[in-house]
């Protein structure tokens, strides 16, 4: 817009300024918002919407956790013992690794708390507002002064704001003022520049609540400056620190891991007899730091913070890292319809009116462009039959009554653009839903701008609201209309059972109707609708009713204030229903099959009417498309579900795959009982009514387009795309992440094995004096663990998911990384290659070198120490390359390793690939380099000795693949059997089961009577 930004000073007095005042102050416009160049120019005048405070990555903190622990402690004695013995060579190895240990281990973790700091703000609460004339969110940290900014229930409001339009809008200002209940806002101006925060009724405070109703208004203050800033409040600091499940399991196994080397050390100074020599400290130190693995932190690090960008990149943020671990162990998926199986592209293409019969609407999108025909009741079925076209802005009284109605209890807006690029296009601000009825009355000639031009004024609003789930508004009708009489008129739009509970009479053509004129006739009536509603719901339609009724005002009573909803919405007349259409996503029916693939049982909990539930829901795969919906025990409302007894839910064969109606206690109870059987679940939200059952499932997914900001705040993980399929691609990465994780564990665990067991048995061999000679040096087992062991490990921290990853079942909750086979793994592999480096280090120094032991081989190289140098060199090249093979054979617990398929997939994993191949050259230097050999690493060149590698890594992989084959034929399969259809079918043999039982499902009439 190019207009000129005003810097004000926090301490001017919004509340006294009128609104026309306040858009002057700020250059801006109510109705197109700011240019994306303004606010833009204005972001960097005011700086970010954020607080100030201690948050963000501290460098000195992650460096301090790099030092301050077991490892660096027990490398730092061993540091010390090498310098008092003046062995300044392996001293200063060891010093080395430790200041490298701690330089890799903080650029880690310090790239890794930077990603994670990133994506927190990607998933802090978002903002609604006004930009080039289009309602866009935008992170609430660029929110500038100025903007037009919106507001609904369950949103946190995201700056201070001057309010301009509001409707039964209430916020919780506890935070501010201690005040516990809500304050109702209104318009008014504020005379009083010291007016107190409680009593600044026409503003709106940064981090308040929206507890009811809806409201726009302009930022006045942003970041420091607003309220909430101004006291100081840290509310956006997060606790990085926080540990989560996995990282407390991997601190349990250090302490178990320092109580090993504490173990070993005391055994190394048994065989002494405890008689104290430099040689035997340091031997005891080389111990413990083989069974310690050194790289084990940062490369979780690595793999948590890798896991948690790729989620970001299939567009799932991440708010709490303990829902990556949990990811891996979800059985049942309980998913919203609207949005994230389907894809909210809503568009009204059915009506029924009683007498007129049905209406077939033309046209798609935004646009408001198509035609309405009449079908009457014997052609429904026949869109192309005996049609006769409504022309535009005319019908029946009783067709334009149900159209107003469409247009007036709607708070969607629907215009054409200005911006110069998108000058004529169409353009919505609203909800899916309302937005087709909007459309829709466009279509019919009665738009909402150009009835309020009419007259047409809004006095009071009853806002939707899950628990009723109906909304409802009061207009003031101008003196004479074609199809009104002035007056005051409640509209009504919502779910059919709901309105039709607040209906005692029916519009006809011309005629209003008791529905109760004589008796009986309202269940007859009331079946009469079920019949074409349900008619409606079969072709996949949310299905809406429409009522409406002329309202006495009494002269006493506050029309804002002063109406009760218990009161406004009864004896209302029924005018007809509207079928709306929302296509299923394409990706929604793969993603639902591969569920089943996984062993993941998918439940639709919904707001829709059970046929409209039912016919999605054959579409995407949840149930099959030949199962009827009367009588289904995979299909329920819900009023048949909450009406049964805990015992009850827990004796049905299976729950519900469809839950009909479904309100958000009906999704806590969907939990619960999926609890009960000791499943895990995830459950999907987007109101604020949706917290209680986000928070109590396991994994709680909100959707971050049409999401509240308190159910953001309440779940593990929030969908920017709102897309069911995104939440199956979330599954499949948190099982890839836990599995590697388990495998690069096994990986250096099994090295840390081979480690101790060629240290222990070593404690055999002792020369003269009778000190053992050691078989590794402990520059040698530094080197294999930091070196060799930790960068494969990396890359299998890395590797993408397997094929089988989404075909088999999920882990149980209960299972953490040291499940059976994996330690069974870990011994037998690590014993193996123990076992082959060992025997060349025997074989070597009994064999070829006749045994022979001098003094002091632990220290330096002597003429007749070359045979214990020679064949400490072979063991140490013999676990080198026996680690790298490992890593390829850690790949899969149980399938080959070391196929020519295997070998190719290697490509996709640079980090391995890369890792394995520099390792395996690494041992040339360090076995061939003068000086570098005998003085720092205690060992010799070797020659015919690589015939001895050789064969203990055939040996080794030969083993490898023999045991892997044993556990193929002996063990559990892991993978599933089959494919969706396999489950279409278990699900079919289920209603064959029950279809002869009393079953305890029954239509809603039945339900409330025996309520």
């Amino acid at each position: 817009m190019g207009k000129k930004t005003i810097n004000v000073e926090p301490e001017t007095p919004f509340h006294t300024f009128t609104v026309e005042q306040v858009v002057e102050h700020y250059q801006t416009s109510i109705l197109e918002g700011l240019s994306s160049e303004e606010a833009a120019t204005r972001l960097q005048t005011y700086g970010l919407n954020a607080l100030e405070g201690d948050g963000g990555v501290k460098w000195y903190k992650v460096l301090w956790r790099q030092v301050a622990n077991v490892l660096v402690a027990i490398l730092l004695i061993a540091t010390a013992l090498a310098f008092a013995t003046k062995d300044f060579a392996e001293g200063s190895v060891i010093l080395f690794v430790i200041v490298m240990n701690a330089a890799i281990g903080f650029w880690q973790e310090f790239n890794a708390e930077q990603t994670m700091e990133a994506l927190r703000n990607m998933s802090s609460p978002t903002a609604q507002v006004i930009r080039d004339e289009s309602r866009v969110t935008i992170p609430n940290n660029q929110a500038v002064p100025g903007d037009i900014m919106i507001f609904e229930d369950g949103d946190v409001v995201g700056a201070d704001v001057r309010l301009f339009e509001c409707f039964n809008f209430e916020t919780d200002e506890a935070l501010l003022t201690g005040e516990s209940l809500p304050v109702q806002k209104n318009l008014s101006t504020i005379q009083n520049t010291d007016e107190s925060l409680g009593d600044r009724l026409n503003m709106a405070f940064s981090s308040t609540t929206v507890v009811k109703g809806r409201a726009k208004g302009i930022v006045t203050s942003t970041g420091m400056k607003t309220q909430i800033g101004q006291i100081a409040t840290s509310l956006m600091n997060v606790d990085s620190n926080e540990k989560t499940p996995l990282q407390k399991r991997l601190d349990k196994m250090a302490y178990c891991v320092f109580l090993a080397a504490i173990v070993l050390v005391i055994v190394v100074f048994a065989v002494h007899k405890f008689k104290y020599s430099n040689e035997v400290a340091i031997y005891a130190i080389s111990v413990s730091i083989a069974i310690i693995p050194e790289g084990l932190v940062a490369v979780v690090t690595l793999t948590m913070a890798f896991g948690v960008s790729r989620m970001a990149e299939v567009k799932a943020i991440v708010r709490r890292l303990s829902s990556l671990e949990s990811l891996g162990a979800v059985t049942n998926i309980c998913s919203d319809k609207t949005g994230t199986l389907t894809q909210s592209k809503m568009v009204a293409v059915r009506m029924w009116f009683p007498k007129d019969g049905y209406y077939r609407v033309t046209g798609t999108g935004f646009t408001p462009e198509g035609e309405i025909y009449k079908q009457g009741e014997m052609v429904a079925g026949d869109p192309l039959a005996q049609e006769e076209l409504v022309p535009n802005g005319s019908g029946s009284d009783h067709f334009l009554r149900a159209l107003q109605v469409a247009s007036l209890c709607n708070m969607a807006e629907l215009r054409r653009t200005l911006h110069p690029e998108t000058h004529g296009d169409w353009a919505a601000i609203g909800d899916p839903t309302e937005i087709s009825l909007q459309v829709l009355a466009h279509k019919a000639g009665l738009a909402k701008p150009e009835l309020i031009d009419q007259g047409f004024t809004l006095v009071a609003e009853f806002p939707f609201d899950s628990s009723v789930k109906r909304m409802s508004v009061l207009y003031q009708s101008p003196p004479s209309t074609s199809s009104a009489a002035g007056g005051h008129y409640i509209f009504m739009k919502g779910a059919t059972e709901r309105v039709l509970g607040c209906c005692t009479s029916y519009r006809a053509g011309d005629s209003e109707l008791s529905i109760e004129n004589e008796k009986g006739s309202r269940i007859a009536f009331e079946k009469m609708i079920e019949e074409r509603m349900t008619i409606l719901a079969e072709k996949g339609l949310r299905v809406l009713t429409l009522a409406y009724r002329k309202f006495d005002v009494q002269p006493d009573v506050d029309l804002v204030r002063g109406l009760k909803r218990e009161e406004v919405e009864t004896n209302m007349v029924f005018l007809g229903l509207v079928g709306i259409y929302d296509p299923p996503r394409a990706e929604s029916r793969p993603a639902v099959l591969q569920c089943y693939e996984a062993g993941i049982r998918v439940h639709m909990l919904t707001g829709d009417h059970p046929s409209t539930a039912a016919a999605i829901a054959k579409e995407v795969a949840i149930i099959p498309v030949d199962v009827p919906v009367l009588n289904n025990p995979l299909i329920m409302t819900a009023a048949q579900f909450d009406a049964m007894e805990d015992d009850e839910v827990d004796r049905l064969a299976e729950l519900p795959r469809v839950v009909a109606r479904c309100s958000p206690n009906t999704k806590v109870k969907m939990i619960a009982a999926l609890h009960r059987r000791n499943l895990f679940a995830s459950m999907t939200g987007d109101g604020v009514n949706d917290s209680p059952s986000l928070k109590a499932a396991n994994v709680g997914i909100a959707m971050g387009q049409s999401g509240s900001d308190v159910a953001k705040q309440a779940s593990d993980i929030v969908l920017t795309d709102d897309n069911f399929a995104t939440i199956v691609k979330a599954i499949a990465e948190g099982r890839r992440m836990f599995a590697n994780i388990q495998k690069f564990i096994q990986h250096l665990m099994s090295a840390n094995v081979a480690e101790i067991v060629v240290l222990i048995i070593g404690l055999a061999i002792k020369d003269a004096d009778g000190h053992a000679v050691f078989p590794m040096s402990a520059v040698e087992i530094l080197f294999l663990n930091m070196i060799t062991s930790s960068p494969p490990a990396m890359g299998l921290g890395l590797e993408p998911a397997s094929e089988s990853n989404m075909r088999e079942p999920p882990r149980s909750a209960k299972q953490g990384l040291f499940s059976f086979e994996v330690v069974m793994d870990t011994f037998v592999y690590g014993l193996a290659m123990g076992a082959l480096s060992f025997a060349s280090y025997a074989i070597v120094l009994f064999g070829f070198q006749n045994g022979t032991i001098g003094l002091g081989c632990n220290t330096e190289w002597s003429l007749e120490c070359e045979g214990i140098f020679r064949a400490r060199a072979t063991s140490y090249t013999c676990m080198t390359l026996l680690i790298l093979a490992h890593a390829i054979n850690c790949r899969s617990l149980r399938e080959p390793g070391w196929t020519i398929t295997n070998l190719k997939t290697l490509e996709h994993n640079k980090m391995l690939w890369l890792s394995v191949v520099v390792g395996a050259f690494l041992v040339f230097p360090v076995v061939y380099i003068p000086g570098f050999n005998h003085n720092v690493f205690k060992h010799s060149r070797i020659t015919y000795e690589w015939g001895l590698v050789i064969a203990a890594v055939i040996l080794f992989i030969l083993f490898a693949e023999g045991y892997k084959f044993a556990k193929r034929r002996l063990m559990k399969p892991i993978h599933l059997e089959g494919n969706g259809q396999l489950e279409m079918e278990r699900m079919r043999t289920y209603m064959t089961d029950t279809s002869n039982q009393d079953s305890v499902i029954d239509d809603d009439r039945a339900v409330k009577e025996h309520k």
